[in-house]
């Protein structure tokens, strides 16, 4: 059965495109993707992801099951600090990506995605063995990303709280729009700048007409799903089910910066061999050189036609209007400036392999 989001009515009342999406009727699209895209790169625009998974660990203990279970070190978290991570899994792959929050030494919140959430309580529940307590709040809670180079000035209205000293990957439990313990992070995932604002969904109304407001006089906008995709692939952000999945290793993703071994975690002798030994397959950025645009599970060839890879994904690129792509290719077309090729509709279309991002111009390249 498809879920709602709290703000459903709201999104309809936009016109927004409602479409499944993870389990939730999400809103995909309102003006359009290309003008949302461009809203986000240049001013601000508010998406509402409350689909996303909230699971909030506390005890004595729940750093040893967070070190268990993620690749990252946790150890490292102070409070009020945020930790990109992922969940390794017992086959090589990955369960899911996700955010770690640290609250104090005890008490920690774990963001996980939408399409995942049973599948990571599943698996961390199998794994606490530290009697940590924990509880699944994700559908208490509705998420606001409130992106753009202007968030912080529309943002700032609503808060006391000095938004310009929380940095990258920081949050702070406070007051905003008058509302308490908001979960206010400087997080996102568009590569332009902004924060998340976690609130209970009873509360999630209140504090969507006062972003809205705050952000008249900047020309915010709602966003929708698919100008969010868009985004995060100028900046070379994974997604997983796409460029991260249940078969792929964080080192073939180069997600190595993710992947610690001063720690014990879930499978990470077969982690630790790939870095070793160097690893078979690696993900990469390509932008096309000839015209097509690449899409997901396409083929990837060499200059004979041989095939070394596959889209992960790919688009027409709003912000460099050049089409962009991702994908796994053979280690020795991993290099950038090696010449590529998409299998498109049986023809193959010249690529160039580049660095991440692609979008150079964000604040948190």
């Amino acid at each position: 059965m498809i879920k709602d989001i709290a703000l459903k009515h709201i999104h309809e009342a936009l016109g927004a495109k409602i479409v499944p999406f993870a389990g939730y009727n999400m809103p995909v699209q309102y003006s359009g993707v290309n003008d949302e895209h461009n809203t986000v790169r240049t001013a601000m625009g508010v998406f509402d992801v409350s689909h996303m998974g909230e699971f909030f660990l506390s005890g004595d203990k729940a750093l040893d099951l967070i070190q268990l279970v993620t690749s990252n070190d946790a150890s490292k978290l102070v409070d009020g600090q945020i930790q990109y991570s992922c969940l390794p899994n017992n086959e090589g792959g990955i369960v899911d990506d996700l955010l770690v929050y640290r609250i104090n030494a005890t008490q920690y919140l774990l963001v996980v995605n939408a399409s995942n959430i049973d599948k990571d309580w599943t698996w961390i529940s199998q794994h606490n063995c530290f009697d940590v307590t924990m509880v699944n709040r994700s559908e208490e809670y509705s998420l606001l990303a409130v992106q753009g180079p202007k968030a912080i000035l529309a943002l700032q209205k609503l808060t006391a709280v000095n938004l310009s000293a929380i940095p990258y990957y920081n949050f702070k439990i406070d007051t905003m729009a008058g509302l308490s313990n908001v979960i206010i992070s400087n997080t996102g995932y568009t590569g332009s700048g902004g924060f998340e604002i976690y609130v209970k969904n009873a509360d999630a109304e209140k504090m969507w007409n006062a972003i809205i407001e705050a952000g008249a006089e900047y020309g915010i906008k709602p966003i929708g799903l698919a100008a969010r995709d868009t985004l995060r692939l100028e900046m070379g952000f994974c997604l997983y089910g796409n460029d991260i999945n249940d078969t792929t290793s964080p080192i073939e993703a180069g997600l190595g910066w993710i992947t610690k071994f001063t720690k014990s975690f879930v499978n990470d002798a077969h982690h630790k061999a790939i870095k070793e030994n160097g690893a078979t397959k690696k993900l990469v950025g390509f932008k096309m050189i000839d015209r097509g645009i690449p899409r997901h599970d396409y083929e990837l060839l060499d200059a004979e036609g041989n095939n070394i890879g596959i889209v992960t994904s790919g688009t027409q690129s709003p912000s460099l209007q050049k089409a962009i792509g991702m994908g796994y290719v053979a280690a020795a077309f991993a290099n950038e400036g090696t010449e590529i090729f998409v299998n498109i509709r049986n023809t193959p279309i010249k690529a160039v392999v580049v660095k991440f991002p692609f979008y150079k111009d964000s604040p948190n390249k």
